[in-house]
């Protein structure tokens, strides 16, 4: 917030765009953008972060609980623990998930410091 403050202020200066970009380290493109926004949007628009929509979680809260609990539960007949592949197999089995990965497994379980070792 502070450096986008810093490039209105030398732009209102009448500082060119490479001498700030020299002067905050930052991109011409970025100053471009900074200017655009504060002249379409005003002064809020531009000092602060736009919001990011960001990829959707793959698996809903539900799904996880549900993998979670697995995890938690007696091993397989002739398995002394689980492992991520196997609940990986069995989430798919039990049509709780249309695919997954031993890795997304492995990060759902990080989350709830759930650890299989």
């Amino acid at each position: 917030k502070l450096t986008r403050c810093h490039i209105l202020l030398m732009a209102d200066e009448q500082k060119t765009d490479a001498q700030i970009t020299e002067a905050l380290h930052v991109a011409m493109n970025t100053i471009f953008r900074i200017r655009q926004r504060y002249a379409a949007k005003g002064l809020e628009s531009a000092l602060n972060e736009q919001p990011r929509s960001g990829q959707p979680p793959k698996f809903s809260g539900k799904q996880q609980a549900k993998i979670t609990a697995i995890a938690c539960s007696k091993a397989p007949e002739g398995r002394s623990r689980w492992t991520l592949r196997l609940l990986a197999d069995k989430v798919v089995e039990l049509n709780i998930v249309n695919s997954i990965s031993y890795k997304s497994v492995e990060n759902i379980l990080k989350k709830t410091n759930l650890s299989l070792t």
